[in-house]
């Protein structure tokens, strides 16, 4: 049972299918419109009926209809009608398609299907045609038409070429194929020699459309056959006339033609024609042509009535005149210059080839005398060229010069050139306009006095010499104030016009202009260079842009700099400097710069020059060094003085006493301690002696007066056992060393302390001079010497008896007479507490 039940709506579905499906066995369906060509945009209006009794299976179920337009749905109306039928309305208000079909759709118990279809075109009625025109073809007689047809209507359209006769029928001369807008009418549907009606007629569903009816004859408009030119020739020899003769094609023979010809040379921009020829006369003449010149000739033909095509022109015939002796004025330009060493003149003459209708022929060749030609003598000739200039050299004095021109005919009359002098008045002033890319107009200002010509030079700004082929002209006409001139003028390239007024016995001073036909951005920019630069400025320059590469008025260079921090600075500079400082920079700060050159066209830019400030200026630097250079010579000097001179090292370095060892009664020097005994064999033979210990008493109350000397071997005396230093010493004319004791010496006073010094006379090492003689004191005190400003002493030294002794004291030794206030290492000594230092005799 179940699968019964899945069974019956897939047999539901077929029978669906079967009974419904377009064009099916009980056809229940149908799809009505009301037009299936419409306007385009217009409004389309369909239905769909369902006749439920003959659909077998749809009496108990509800049938909904739905519509397709393509495989896009639109909306319709539905309702019951008449004898049990559903039907659907649809209405498109406006249909913008060209092309398209619309469906009806049956939705039944869940299943939707097709039931009809109508197909739908919009368009326009057809465009009328225009610009029909017609060709007899003389070959076959067949009348050729051509069309144009309008605009495409969308929909398919018949166009069909008709004709009728003055009293015929209007019948179909002929239809055009694939879509060709021309076609042929035979000779048998043709009336000659009568007025027939052409037409066009295109027709589509929306309407028909006809051209212009076109009433002609058929021979009409017949296009003959060209005719042939047989000969050319020159009549009567030294004339500018021609006779030409021709021959008419077959075909048109029996037909009264009329004729044209026309012929230029290669130099010509168009042609010259000849009307009015008699085609059946064969034979014509004609006048006006310049001699010794290749023209070419062609000639065609057509009815008389006038009414009819011309022929297609006939093949080229070239013919080239007869020459004649050149005629004429050449127009000449010079320049003179004095030759300093012959006492000749040294001229340059150029001048103008002739015009075609002077020249008269190719010619040959120039020749150039220093007098006219007379009958029966030729003068000497200076240049004989095929060029348009000559330099010679003529005798002093020679105001004028004779120029001709020569062919295969002949030679010209002779052209008087006179060399005035360049002291006239000058131009009141002169510019110049472009007149193309390559031309320019020049304009000019005439001067007070009149002017029976002007001549023009202009010259390629360092272009090679002889570039220009003709850099110069002419303007004979004294009144004019502007001429263009063409010849060698190129776009952005530099020309230096000038402008020379002629006189009637003078030539006027040049007046001159830079110009340019056109203009653009410069090829290149100048590459910088840094010229110099400081922590603040940077001064760069640049080699200006040739001229060649400038394309025009250099208006300004602009100098743009940047830091790292994409501060962008710019300075505009005059094309006529090639140098620029920046100002106001950031020590020790990195640049880049570029350059941009710019014309009234454009601007190029450079590549770019990377730079960094300095930390210093160059000032700064030298100052820098030199109070650098001033401290070093100073210090040397300084080190000079102080190793030369003890007495400013003493100033600067004292030797102060150590506190620590400053008892003179316990005084033995660290270093003598420390010295490590040493051979006598170790030693250089006569070293230092003592031969004479002297000790020294001062009374109480009283100034020492002298030092004693006398041998330490007498020294005697009952002083108190003190401690005994020892000092150095060796016997005369002994080579050991060893010690001797200083003895004591006793105050007078009897305080019980005393102040023992001792005076050590010593020879001196073997080799050296003889050293002043050295005191050497000794003390039993152990209060530190602070007052004392000299330097500490060496072992066996005392620095202030480094001088001679002073005068007035006893022996070889010496002593001052003021000791306490003379030697400062007593001055702060007190032993045992007494007042006062007691006198010292001799022992």
């Amino acid at each position: 049972m179940a699968r019964h039940g899945a069974r019956t709506p897939f047999l539901l579905q077929l029978s669906l299918l079967l009974l419904l499906r377009p064009g099916g066995t009980l056809g229940c369906a149908s799809v009505a419109v009301g037009s299936p060509v419409v306007p385009l945009g217009s409004a389309v209006t369909a239905s769909c009926t369902i006749q439920s009794e003959l659909c077998h299976g749809l009496e108990q179920g509800k049938v909904r209809i739905t519509w397709m337009l393509d495989n896009e749905p639109v909306a319709g109306s539905q309702h019951r009608g008449p004898g049990d039928t559903e039907v659907s309305n649809l209405t498109l208000p406006q249909f913008n398609r060209t092309q398209a079909k619309l469906w009806c759709w049956v939705e039944w118990n869940g299943t939707k299907q097709r039931v009809g279809m109508a197909e739908i075109r919009a368009g326009y009625p057809p465009a009328k045609p225009f610009n029909l025109s017609c060709v007899l073809n003389l070959s076959d007689y067949g009348l050729t038409c051509q069309w144009e047809q309008g605009a495409d209507s969308h929909l398919p359209t018949s166009v069909a070429l008709k004709c009728a006769g003055s009293r015929a029928q209007a019948v179909t001369g002929c239809t055009p194929q694939g879509g060709r807008s021309h076609c042929t009418v035979p000779r048998r549907l043709l009336q000659l020699y009568r007025q027939m009606d052409i037409w066009v007629s295109a027709t589509n569903a929306l309407g028909t459309a006809e051209s212009e009816h076109l009433c002609i004859d058929p021979m009409d408009v017949a296009k003959l056959d060209p005719p042939a030119l047989q000969s050319i020739q020159s009549i009567p020899f030294q004339t500018d006339c021609v006779a030409l003769a021709w021959e008419v094609a077959r075909s048109n023979a029996h037909m009264e033609l009329q004729c044209e010809l026309r012929y230029r040379a290669p130099e010509d921009p168009a042609w010259a024609v000849v009307t009015g020829i008699i085609g059946q006369a064969g034979t014509t003449q004609h006048c006006g042509f310049l001699f010794g010149t290749q023209y070419h000739f062609q000639m065609r033909c057509r009815r008389s009535s006038a009414r009819g095509y011309w022929s297609e022109w006939s093949l080229d015939r070239n013919y080239t005149t007869h020459e004649k002796a050149p005629t004429g004025k050449l127009d000449a330009w010079w320049s003179a210059w004095p030759d300093g060493a012959g006492g000749r003149l040294e001229v340059q003459l150029r001048w103008m080839a002739p015009q075609r209708q002077e020249a008269n022929g190719r010619v040959l060749g120039y020749h150039v005398t220093l007098s006219p030609r007379r009958r029966g003598r030729n003068p000497p000739t200076v240049c004989n060229t095929t060029h348009t200039q000559c330099n010679f050299s003529a005798p002093a004095g020679t105001r004028r010069v004779y120029l001709s021109a020569y062919n295969a005919a002949g030679e010209s009359a002779p052209t008087e050139v006179i060399l005035l002098e360049r002291k006239g008045q000058p131009l009141a002033g002169l510019w110049t306009v472009p007149g193309g890319e390559r031309s320019l107009w020049v304009h000019w200002e005439a001067p007070p006095a009149p002017v029976a010509a002007y001549v023009l030079e202009w010259q390629r700004v360092s272009s090679e010499p002889g570039r220009c082929s003709a850099c110069w002209q002419m303007e004979r006409d004294g009144a004019a104030t502007a001429a263009l001139i063409r010849d060698g003028i190129e776009p952005f390239q530099r020309y230096n016009i000038s402008v020379y007024p002629l006189y009637k016995d003078a030539i006027g001073v040049p007046v001159h202009a830079a110009a340019y036909s056109k203009q653009k951005a410069p090829s290149y920019a100048p590459k910088l260079h840094l010229k110099s630069i400081s922590k603040s400025d940077a001064e760069l320059c640049w080699d200006p842009v040739p001229v060649e590469m400038q394309n025009g008025f250099i208006t300004s260079y602009t100098i743009f700099w940047a830091n790292s921090t994409a501060e962008v600075s710019s300075a505009a500079v005059n094309p006529s400097l090639s140098s620029f400082v920046i100002r106001k920079l950031k020590p020790s700060t990195l640049y880049k710069v570029h350059i941009m050159a710019s014309t009234a066209a454009g601007g190029t830019n450079g590549t770019s020059l990377t730079l960094v400030t300095m930390v210093l200026d160059d000032i700064e630097i030298q100052f820098l060094f030199l109070t650098l250079g001033l401290i070093f010579v100073l210090l040397i000097l300084l080190l000079i003085c102080f190793q030369k001179n003890g007495r400013v090292k003493q100033q600067f370095w004292p030797s102060v006493p150590d506190p620590a060892n400053s008892s003179l009664g316990k005084w033995v020097p660290a270093e003598l301690q420390q010295e490590p005994l040493q051979l006598p064999g170790m030693r250089e033979p006569g070293l230092a002696t003592i031969s004479t210990v002297a000790v020294l008493e001062r009374a109480a109350g009283k100034q020492p007066s002298a030092w004693a000397k006398e041998p330490a071997a007498e020294t005697t005396g009952s002083f108190p056992t003190l401690p005994q230093p020892y000092v150095r010493q060796e016997a005369p004319g002994a080579p050991g060393r060893g010690w001797a004791a200083a003895e004591p010496c006793q105050g007078l006073g009897g305080s019980g302390e005393t102040v023992q010094y001792a005076q050590v006379v010593g020879d001196g090492y073997k080799g050296q001079q003889q050293a002043p003689l050295r005191l050497y004191l000794r003390s039993s005190s152990t209060q530190p010497l602070l007052l004392d400003p000299s330097p500490s002493p060496k072992p066996y030294e005392n620095l202030w008896f480094h001088g001679a002794a002073p005068h007035g004291c006893p022996g070889d030794g010496g002593c001052p007479e003021e000791l306490p206030a003379t030697f400062p290492l007593l001055q702060g000594l007190r032993i045992g507490g007494a007042e006062e230092l007691h006198d010292c005799r001799a022992l």
